[in-house]
């Protein structure tokens, strides 16, 4: 806030005091409109990394929690002379395995956090224009997650993408293209307005199924993401974000989700934290 206040000032102290052309004024401001807007880059980074950092702080407590536990065993087992050494070298074994896992495990997230992080970042600079209700761009414990609403990318009641919506799904594609080493998950979700139909879609799970279908073979067909890494499918009207008793609420829960996250086994992983025997 500083900053933009001293540009601020320095822009009207150089309109006061000296006589400068149409043009360099007009430069002077765009100069000074950049500024503002890459202060507020940096900022919305600053906070994502504030969020990241809570994260690996919880988890670093929790691992420290475990190694303490650990050694807490290895203290009482040694001031217990009837403790047999073989026992005593089970556990030295088990508390320097647990010490190499924890390690492996930390670097595993920081680097995960890492590639996340410059992904989220990546996405939400190359969707800066899209209004923010049509597209929400989060990433939680490793997983990027967008949410696209059904207004932007159907007609309702429909799963055809609509062509408005192409723009940003072939950004989305690029992003995830950029990163090939991750899966990709796309999910339709709907409210809880009843849909019958004897043709397709016939309910709500055909509805949200055909939804998912439909942007992954637009991923594959029209922005060349690789099938293999693509899973879709619908949820229903059974992972609501918001109450189906209200308009607003309704139209939060119509959404199309695309879930980027490592692949499975590396994903399993960094959830398992506790070492194998």
């Amino acid at each position: 806030m500083k900053i933009i206040k001293i540009l601020g000032v320095s822009v009207m102290a150089l309109g006061m005091t000296s006589c400068v052309s149409k043009k360099q004024y007009d430069a002077l401001s765009s100069n000074y409109k950049q500024c503002i807007e890459n202060i507020g880059e940096r900022q919305r980074e600053i906070q994502d990394l504030k969020s990241q950092n809570s994260v690996l702080s919880g988890e670093n407590n929790l691992l420290k929690s475990q190694h303490d536990a650990l050694k807490s065993s290895l203290d009482a087992c040694l001031s217990n002379t009837g403790k047999s050494s073989a026992n005593i070298d089970k556990l030295v074994g088990e508390i320097n395995a647990s010490n190499s896992y924890i390690k492996q495990l930390i670097s595993n997230n920081a680097k995960n956090d890492s590639l996340n992080m410059a992904l989220s970042n990546k996405l939400k600079r190359s969707l800066d224009n899209v209004t923010d209700d049509d597209v929400q761009v989060k990433v939680l414990k490793g997983v990027v997650m967008i949410s696209l609403s059904d207004k932007m990318l159907y007609k309702t009641g429909d799963y055809n993408i609509l062509p408005a919506a192409q723009e940003v799904l072939g950004k989305v594609a690029k992003v995830i293209n950029d990163y090939d080493k991750y899966s990709v998950l796309i999910e339709g979700n709907t409210d809880n307005a009843p849909l019958s139909s004897p043709n397709l879609p016939r309910d709500n799970w055909d509805l949200s199924a055909l939804r998912g279908t439909s942007i992954a073979k637009v991923l594959q067909t029209q922005f060349g993401v690789d099938p293999a890494r693509i899973t879709a499918g619908g949820r229903s009207e059974y992972n609501p974000k918001a109450t189906n008793m209200s308009v607003s609420g309704r139209a939060e829960n119509r959404r199309t989700e695309i879930i980027i996250m490592p692949k499975l086994d590396e994903f399993m992983k960094l959830m398992d934290i506790t070492p194998k025997k």
